[in-house]
Order: structure tokens, then C-alpha cells, then sequence
């Protein structure tokens, strides 16, 4: 029951990392989209190392 909400609280902050990288690939650089890649790399990266620190307890 402690990862019921994991799944549409991964999904929902992967579409705001998507999202803001977007906007930050806009306004900040024009020709290659860097944050768009990096910004859901990161939540993806963070969301596993939680995952792997609760479950080894």
C-alpha cells in the first residue's frame, strides 16, 4: 500500500519536468533542447534511488 501513489506522482512530476524543461529549452536555448532530456533524467534517477533505499530496509 506504500507505493499505491507512486505511480501517478511519477507521472504527474515527469510531465512537469517535461514541461518546465520545455519552456526552459524556449526561453533559454534555441537551438539544442537540453532540459527537455535532463530535467525527467533526474526525477527518473531520484525516483529509483527512493525506490531501491525503501525496499532494502
Amino acid at each position: 500500500m506504500k507505493y499505491a501513489g507512486l505511480t501517478s506522482q511519477l507521472l504527474v512530476s515527469l510531465g512537469l519536468s517535461v514541461y518546465a524543461g520545455l519552456w526552459l529549452d524556449k526561453h533559454l536555448i534555441k537551438s539544442t533542447p537540453i532540459f527537455v532530456w535532463v530535467l525527467p533524467l533526474f526525477i527518473l534517477t531520484g525516483t529509483i534511488i527512493k525506490i531501491i533505499k525503501d525496499t532494502s530496509k
